[in-house]
């Protein structure tokens, strides 16, 4: 089955009656949202299909706030979609304390597994403690969207452009929603209403129909994830240079733009308690408004990506399998690090990295292996030891080698792939006990003949893979 990417389409003259009874939709579909929230996210409907819930509130009378019963329909499979998702997120922390209390014991794991599966975790005290702890329902407050299944509007190509008709809240009236360029969505709609008065929408496509198919290359090469640039191969070749910079300059830019933003409210907090509520108004109205802040946003997002996805297919283009760290868990950091360094490495888009990279490989025929990253930046990569110091972009052999610290990291990432005592959920506990083992034996997982010899260097820390500074004169 061919995977699914979003499109999204825009419309164009969206007239303001239009726009207003577009609202009030939106408005009553966000009313039968919260109440699926409210009443589906619990341990009572848990275990009940999508349809058992549908049918159970069109039995009670349900009126869906005045909306066409198609539309709200639709409204509430999509919030129990976003709750079965919010659930699903939730046992992922469930499922790391199943494996830890049933070390040794298959028969029990695959037990509360499958009761987990199941949504029958209720039965299982461990399980119904664990799950209380990680999974807390939620609320809704959504009401700027309209989600449209394929039998509630129709479109056509009419004066050299594409509308869409869509069910209203009067019987038998359809709204006609004009849309830029000619082409026409299918498939479930989800229709977002945008504070200039325009909307937007947004429909699933086979990604085979719209994504790049290229072929891939054929080599074999790991992957080390970056900050100043995107990717670096095992080859020493860096991929995505520039996103370091990028990252910066809209961090450092929505600083000093918070910090004006903050004096000015400031100064209408002063004006309004004063009770100078005008000039407060006008202040908060033409000051603190986020229009401005959303669009810069929202570029900047589309600047990233498109950064990513090029440095991604340039892997690509080299690559036919590709090792590459997995990143998904959170990891402890330095003590302590600058207030600049925090704000800037808080922009580092991991996730949308790993998603790029997972997506333009799918597609382009390469094979992604994700390997376990526990002490990837702390190992000579030409022994396979922790042996040497990493210190910011180099590391320091014991031999007096100084190698390029992200494209070591990236050839142990390689080495990881063939590892086969390194699995990918090993904690890194195990991982450091294992590699201190195979430096105290001097036995690594280098080719014959390029084992260091000697003693191992001071094992790192686990709190962080932060390098210390560089000493003046060094490299």
């Amino acid at each position: 089955m061919a995977e699914k990417v979003t499109r999204i389409l825009r419309s164009a003259g969206l007239n303001r009656t239009k726009y207003n009874h577009l609202a009030d939709m939106a408005a009553r579909c966000g009313r039968v949202r919260a109440d699926a929230w409210q009443r589906c996210s619990g341990v009572s409907a848990a275990p009940l299909s999508a349809y058992d819930i549908r049918d159970a509130w069109m039995a009670e009378g349900y009126a869906w706030h005045g909306l066409p019963a198609r539309l709200g329909k639709a409204t509430l499979a999509d919030a129990l979609g976003d709750i079965d998702a919010a659930r699903e997120a939730a046992k992922v922390p469930v499922k790391r304390a199943v494996r830890h209390r049933t070390k040794g014991d298959n028969a029990e794991r695959q037990r509360l597994h499958s009761l987990l599966k199941q949504n029958r975790w209720t039965e299982d005290p461990f399980l119904h403690r664990q799950m209380r702890k990680s999974w807390r329902g939620g609320q809704s407050r959504v009401t700027n969207q309209i989600v449209a299944d394929a039998g509630s509007y129709t479109t056509k190509i009419w004066h050299g452009r594409a509308w869409i008709h869509l069910q209203c809240l009067e019987r038998g009236r359809r709204i006609a929603i004009p849309l830029k360029g000619t082409h026409l969505p299918s498939g479930t709609l989800r229709i977002l209403l945008q504070a200039n008065g325009q909307v937007e929408i947004h429909h699933a496509v086979d990604e085979e129909a719209v994504c790049s198919t290229r072929p891939c290359g054929d080599a074999t090469v790991g992957v080390d994830k970056g900050y100043t640039e995107a990717y670096t191969d095992s080859d020493g070749e860096r991929h995505g240079e520039g996103l370091g910079d990028l990252l910066s300059a809209e961090s450092d830019h929505r600083k000093v733009k918070g910090t004006r933003r903050n004096q000015l409210r400031a100064v209408e907090q002063k004006h309004r308690a004063k009770g100078n509520t005008g000039k407060a108004d006008n202040i908060r109205q033409h000051n603190l408004g986020n229009q401005k802040w959303n669009r810069r946003r929202t570029l900047h997002h589309q600047q990233v990506r498109d950064h990513l996805c090029q440095a991604a297919h340039a892997v690509v283009d080299k690559a036919g399998t590709l090792a590459c760290e997995d990143l998904s868990l959170p990891m402890k950091s330095a003590q302590y690090r600058h207030k600049d360094t925090s704000r800037r490495l808080n922009g580092w888009v991991k996730g949308v990295m790993a998603d790029t990279l997972t997506s333009i490989s799918r597609r382009r025929g390469s094979a992604l292996v994700l390997v376990n990253p526990a002490y990837t930046s702390q190992i000579d990569s030409r022994t396979g030891l922790l042996q040497g110091t990493r210190r910011w972009d180099r590391f320091y052999c014991t031999d007096g080698v100084v190698l390029d610290a992200d494209t070591n990291a990236a050839c142990n990432i390689l080495a990881r792939l063939y590892d086969a005592e390194i699995t990918l959920y090993m904690p890194y506990r195990e991982v450091k006990a294992l590699l201190a083992e195979r430096t105290r034996t001097t036995v690594g997982t280098a080719p014959p003949g390029l084992e260091l010899r000697g003693l191992a260097t001071r094992l790192p820390s686990t709190e962080s893979e932060l390098p210390a500074s560089v000493p003046k004169g060094a490299g």
